[in-house]
């Protein structure tokens, strides 16, 4: 071949070498251009759903109105007066025959320092215990009534820790601005909000339109076998409820994920289930113990059920609604995780799942909680129990629940699963009560009145309330006290110090108040 064809033939090859090589640095051009547009697209719809993120409710369509004149003072005192009543309740039942006695003088003074609402209002005992029924019945019967709710029994104080209060748990005194004493918080405080309100505004003359109902359950604490038979009551007669209003949310001082004030409204509430967790084996002396004793096992069982818990759903009302409305005072950050729940789904519920409160909103909590196995110490149990509590989430049931712990245990050999027989009673999560009504309105507008820098969202009570029973008369039971209450205060919940500041007993009165004269102004 001569040296002109040789040169024709490289330089062929090389003009198709360099096309391949054209082609393929425009092919990575067009794919990285494509990354990069994506990224870019991407970035652009983090922004946006960060920044159109968050809501909370809408309350200037409702005017509060007047109310008559209350004392904080007072109502403060009178908080101290009935927190003296000792109407502790420990098991379902209480209180037992010829232990009445605190309830039966928490009624007489009831009677007493309260007489122009019992001159206005009819009283029932709910038959089958000491809880309270009264009727202040409406000019207009066209018009759905509304039910207050509050209990009058409180738990026990911790033996042995009474000496750690800064006043004794049952003096009811007030100091440095604070009414101490067991209830203060749970629920005393409440049923005397209401009281005050209701007797302020039958000395001012007021005459409802609107029937109100208040039942004051006695044994709250322990079962609410009271206030379900309250509830059963009226609907024997053909009730059906506006509202049912109890205790369980509040206006919190700080709001965790803010750290500024968060009004929450109470639109449901967690369920209740004890399954017992029995494991069995080989007994015998414990000098030639097995390897797979029935307490191993045991321990397996609730390593497993610790290590596994129940699924979270971020997307569902309330827990959704509620991150909607903090999203309105979070950092950019932060707002941005909670608005991309699509990419940042895992970071955030990891994070959520690290915080006990945060994970008890999110989830069926999973508690053991009582243990039991041999009867002494050198002899092998063949029975080891362990009691499990699950705090029921709405987005969850028992069987769920049951089948959950099946199969978490299946491969532990010797393990039997029963639904608690004793203790308290369980029951399924609330239904979610409706945020869309005149009730759940009135509700936000009064806990926006109480500090202008809240914003308001429903939440998820994790506790039970006596509340749950009213769905069998309505679906809108709501759990709200009008008061702010700081991380300190709760503290004092179920424990030591609990106590509620005079202001708050104030507003507390004030607001239900509120409550009963906007709901009374409405046509439905």
């Amino acid at each position: 071949m001569d040296a002109s064809v040789r040169f024709r033939t490289l330089s062929y090859c090389e003009i198709f070498t360099l096309l391949k090589k054209e082609r393929m640095m425009g092919t990575i051009a067009k794919v990285a251009l494509t990354v990069g547009g994506i990224i870019v697209l991407l970035f652009a719809i983090i922004i946006v759903r960060t920044l159109t993120y968050g809501k909370s409710a809408n309350t200037s369509q409702v005017n509060l109105p007047d109310i008559p004149p209350i004392s904080a003072e007072n109502a403060a005192q009178n908080l101290g007066k009935i927190i003296q009543f000792r109407t502790v309740t420990i098991a379902p039942g209480d209180p037992r025959p010829g232990l009445e006695k605190p309830w039966l003088e928490l009624h007489e003074w009831l009677k007493n320092t309260y007489p122009e609402f019992h001159r206005s209002a009819e009283l029932e005992i709910v038959p089958g215990g000491l809880s309270l029924l009264y009727t202040w019945t409406g000019t207009d019967q066209n018009l759905k009534p509304i039910l207050l709710m509050a209990h009058q029994d409180v738990v026990p104080v911790n033996i042995g820790t009474e000496s750690d209060w800064d006043a004794s748990p049952f003096s009811g005194i007030i100091k440095n601005g604070y009414v101490y004493g067991r209830g203060a918080i749970d629920d005393k405080g409440g049923l005397v909000g209401i009281m005050e309100a209701l007797d302020a505004l039958a000395t001012n003359g007021f005459t409802p339109r609107r029937t109100i109902h208040i039942l004051l359950g006695h044994d709250e604490e322990v079962s609410g076998s009271g206030a379900a038979a309250g509830v059963e009551l009226l609907k024997s007669r053909g009730v059906e409820l506006l509202m049912a209003l109890d205790e369980g949310s509040m206006v919190l001082e700080n709001f965790p994920l803010t750290g500024k004030p968060m009004g929450l409204i109470g639109v449901a509430e967690k369920g209740y289930l004890t399954l017992n967790v029995t494991a069995v084996a080989q007994g015998g002396h414990s000098s030639t113990p097995s390897r797979d004793s029935a307490v191993v096992r045991l321990s397996k069982a609730i390593i497993a059920l610790d290590k596994n818990q129940m699924p979270s759903n971020l997307s569902r009302p309330p827990i959704s609604e509620l991150f909607e409305a903090a999203a309105m005072d979070m950092p950019f950050l932060m707002r941005m995780i909670f608005a991309n729940q699509w990419i940042f789904g895992g970071l955030l519920e990891a994070q959520l799942s690290d915080n006990r409160l945060a994970n008890a909103t999110i989830r069926t909590t999973t508690a053991p909680t009582m243990l039991a196995g041999s009867s002494k110490e050198n002899v092998l149990a063949q029975r080891a129990h362990v009691s499990v509590n699950f705090r029921i989430h709405p987005n969850d049931t028992e069987e769920k629940i049951i089948e959950h712990v099946r199969t978490v245990t299946k491969d532990i050999k010797g393990i039997e699963i029963n639904v608690g027989r004793t203790g308290i009673r369980g029951s399924g999560a609330s239904p979610v009560s409706p945020t869309n009504n005149s009730a759940y309105k009135v509700l936000a507008a009064v806990a926006k009145n109480i500090t202008n820098e809240a914003n308001i969202a429903p939440a998820l009570v994790v506790g039970a309330t006596d509340g749950r029973y009213a769905y069998a008369i309505t679906d809108s039971v709501y759990r709200f006290t009008p008061a702010v209450l700081s991380s300190e205060d709760l503290s004092g919940f179920h424990g030591t110090n609990e106590r509620m500041s005079v202001e708050n007993v104030g507003r507390m009165a004030k607001g239900y108040a509120q409550i009963i004269l906007a709901l009374d102004a409405v046509d439905e």
